[in-house]
């Protein structure tokens, strides 16, 4: 991981365009190729950043870049839709990288354990006909929760949330993104299963093909409660 602290300023080009005046941010260039952009507020939300796989690419300053100071820039592109930000960097305070090693993940709280086991079991509320492949599944970057195969055999990752936010959605966006690569298991089906869903996390999940799963927490254990609901 490379942390940047720099004079900078940032143009998204793409689906859509934004930009941030020059300021001195954060800047996170992750070993997935991730880039985030962060200011020193906001909490844990980028101001900006692009997803993998996207690939990073230093240019050189044109000349009115040049006479207004800017000493390099960064291109950051997705290697799918081909959406960029362009990182214009004018003075540099900090440049350090780091190797952090492989991250366990988080652990899950009992709730959302006990959701992630009880869905294993019922796995007919994410696919009729559907049948568990494993718990657990191994990725490199983390495993994800269920690995599925519907009724024709189509392979479906599950991502469980006790409440599901744009960050949960994110994650399993990266486990898709490795698994599809994988020949055996291509294309995969992804699924973003929680008791609650955020509305800014459903829209992302469905404009990026995941299907989401609301689960009913008392009614899987066998109380009487409501019903699951795949929209």
């Amino acid at each position: 991981m490379r942390l940047v602290i720099a004079r900078c300023s940032v143009d998204y080009t793409g689906r859509l365009n934004a930009h941030l005046p020059l300021a001195t941010r954060l800047l996170v260039h992750k070993g997935d190729g991730s880039l985030l952009v962060h200011s020193d507020g906001g909490s844990y939300k980028p101001l900006n950043w692009m997803s993998p796989p996207c690939s990073l690419a230093t240019e050189e300053p044109g000349e009115e870049e040049s006479a207004a100071g800017v000493r390099e820039v960064w291109r950051v592109t997705h290697k799918k839709t081909g959406d960029a930000l362009r990182v214009q960097i004018y003075d540099i305070v900090h440049d350090s990288s780091h190797d952090l090693g492989i991250d366990p993940g988080l652990q899950k709280d009992g709730v959302e354990a006990d959701l992630q086991r009880l869905l294993a079991e019922q796995v007919e509320l994410i696919s009729e006909g559907a049948t568990l492949v494993r718990r657990e599944y191994p990725t490199a970057i983390g495993p994800v929760d269920l690995l599925v195969r519907d009724a024709d055999g189509a392979a479906i990752a599950v991502e469980v949330k006790r409440r599901g936010d744009i960050d949960g959605v994110e994650q399993l966006t990266r486990y898709l993104e490795l698994l599809g690569r994988d020949p055996h298991l291509a294309p995969v089906q992804g699924v973003f299963a929680a008791q609650e869903i955020k509305p800014q996390a459903r829209v992302l999940a469905e404009d990026r093909g995941i299907r989401c799963l609301v689960l009913d927490y008392e009614d899987m254990k066998g109380l009487e409660s409501g019903i699951p609901r795949l929209f």
